[in-house]
């Protein structure tokens, strides 16, 4: 996965923190904003140095989940193996601790340190911020452009904040076929939510067959989280980045088969998050229970579900393909 990797100071972010804040704008965000996030870094091991990577989710209040991968963030050499979640909380030193009965981190600054039981550093982990690789994807030649931040106008209903983004609720005018599709998105910062009231959308491919959008970061990796679909697969690797991280969507969809009313064969799609392929050719045997659209052999519109959360789109295109 190709990457680009920032390296951020907490206090920089802190400036733009306050307690209670619009959950879609990230210049309104809570002080526990800015030590959720990513880390990445080397840890000695009993078989020589490791790569480690670490995901800490705020909880709300001052209260964090992590979730640490061996061999490195998902998406950058994570070895897939089963990871616990660690919990904890904000110390009157301002540092937070995780500890599990193999290692414990402390998170101070920006950094994370690695250690032993008996306190012996092993490693450290610095904060990241992670770009998806095909984020500003220019839309190819005979792609039909649905949102550029200018107008709504491809949209029924269509609605746009002030800063020009497209807002959840929204149906293509057009319809599609077999096509690709590149969506942006950026998932709300709601740490006192949970499960599914967590920042919910979805990307519904003909208004059939949703891609799950809810701010998954740091979680499992189910059909109804992040870059699932819905009620079919997981991914094969949770790749959900932080709330108010803008994320890709690139889709490879191809419609349902029909003669004579009957479906001969299945949809199918690839999808494609944040740049890694987390569902490759994936076999559709039927709708999401909720969809707009029955199966049918007629094209179908791109929809963006209104699930109550503020969930924000940019830099939509379609580019149709030939059966």
């Amino acid at each position: 996965m190709k990457k680009t990797i920032l390296f951020l100071s907490p206090t920089i972010l802190a400036l733009v923190a306050g307690l209670h804040g619009d959950p879609a704008d990230p210049s309104k965000v809570d002080s526990d904003y800015a030590i959720q996030g990513e880390y990445s870094g080397t840890v000695k091991g009993e078989e020589g140095d490791f790569k480690l990577g670490c995901q800490v989710v705020a909880m709300g209040n001052g209260n964090f989940m992590a979730r640490g991968y061996v061999g490195g963030l998902p998406g950058d050499g994570w070895n897939l193996s089963k990871e616990e979640t660690v919990i904890a909380s904000i110390r009157e030193n301002r540092s937070t601790v995780f500890e599990n009965d193999k290692r414990r981190a402390i998170l101070k600054e920006g950094a994370m340190e690695i250690q032993t039981l008996d306190g012996n550093k092993i490693g450290s982990l610095e904060r990241i911020l992670r770009k998806s690789p095909t984020l500003g994807a220019k839309p190819p030649r005979g792609a039909v452009v649905l949102f550029e931040g200018a107008s709504t106008k491809n949209f029924k209903p269509g609605r746009m904040t002030e800063d020009h983004l497209l807002m959840e609720g929204a149906k293509s005018i057009k319809l599609f076929g077999d096509h690709r599709l590149h969506v942006e998105f950026r998932l709300p910062y709601k740490p006192t939510a949970r499960g599914q009231g967590r920042g919910n959308s979805g990307l519904y491919l003909q208004g059939r067959y949703e891609v799950q959008m809810l701010d998954s970061f740091g979680l499992e990796g189910k059909s109804n989280e992040c870059g699932g679909v819905y009620g079919i697969a997981p991914p094969r690797e949770n790749m959900c980045f932080p709330p108010l991280t803008w994320q890709t969507y690139d889709v490879d969809f191809r419609s349902a088969r029909f003669e004579d009313g009957k479906k001969t064969k299945n949809a199918f799609m690839t999808v494609r998050h944040n740049g890694v392929v987390v569902h490759d050719q994936l076999n559709l045997p039927k709708r999401t229970t909720a969809s707009p659209l029955k199966e049918g052999p007629e094209p179908g519109f791109v929809y963006l579900q209104n699930h109550g959360n503020p969930v924000r789109y940019r830099n939509i295109w379609v580019l149709p393909l030939s059966k």
